[in-house]
């Protein structure tokens, strides 16, 4: 499964199978963890054992509370620091998705006993619940291409591929508060609408665009 189709694929899981991830598995996911971590400057950590990290009411109601483990999103605070956990966080999301796991990203969740290591002048931003889902997860509703890009007649190939996967990005609350927009001389700006996790969000549409205009 290559990284196009592992998006295509993978939708949020909130509900998960009693099963521990297998020890060949953990190791292919700190090996990744270490390479996004070099490459984006974080300190983004698996934790086996998820223990009481979605115990809150809430995680309980969506079924969060079976994730078996979980990956801690941590970083030196900075004002890229949100924009990289959802870029990089994402590629490890879909890399775990071509090893068969399902995933969700949760920004409600117990931060006193999920575990991390967080050190002096860093922050703990999000966390992913991760392992074997009691499903696939269902495909969420997208908005229409015209009210998240913007382009000029008869837009390239690849703006259009990067915009298709950038609908499949997952963002908090779905609410897919941001605009691509290409400009006459071919550079892309991303436009940030605000909102909760908006900037973690705008990591994980550029991961995705990123891919899909690379085809």
């Amino acid at each position: 499964m290559n990284e196009v189709e592992a998006i295509k694929k993978r939708h949020s899981v909130r509900n998960y199978k009693p099963d521990k991830i297998e020890p060949d598995k953990i190791a292919q996911l700190k090996a990744k963890i270490d390479e996004l971590n070099k490459d984006g400057n974080l300190h983004l950590q698996l934790i086996e054992n998820a223990g009481n990290t979605y115990n809150k009411l809430l995680n309980r109601f969506m079924g969060l509370s079976t994730a078996p483990s979980v990956i801690a999103c941590v970083g030196k605070d900075s004002e890229t620091l949100e924009e990289r956990v959802g870029y990089y966080g994402e590629k490890l999301v879909i890399f775990a998705q071509t090893l068969g796991l399902n995933t969700c990203w949760a920004g409600t969740f117990n931060r006193k006993n999920i575990g991390a290591d967080i050190r002096e002048g860093e922050k703990l931003v999000i966390s992913i619940a991760i392992g074997y889902g009691q499903n696939q997860g269902t495909m969420h509703k997208s908005k229409d291409v015209s009210t998240i890009s913007q382009a000029p007649k008869n837009s390239p190939d690849w703006f259009n591929k990067g915009v298709e996967l950038a609908l499949l990005a997952p963002t908090a609350l779905n609410q897919q508060k941001f605009l691509i927009k290409l400009n006459d001389d071919e550079t892309v700006d991303f436009i940030d609408k605000k909102g909760p996790f908006s900037k973690v969000d705008m990591g994980i549409v550029k991961c995705h665009f990123e891919i899909g205009a690379s085809l």
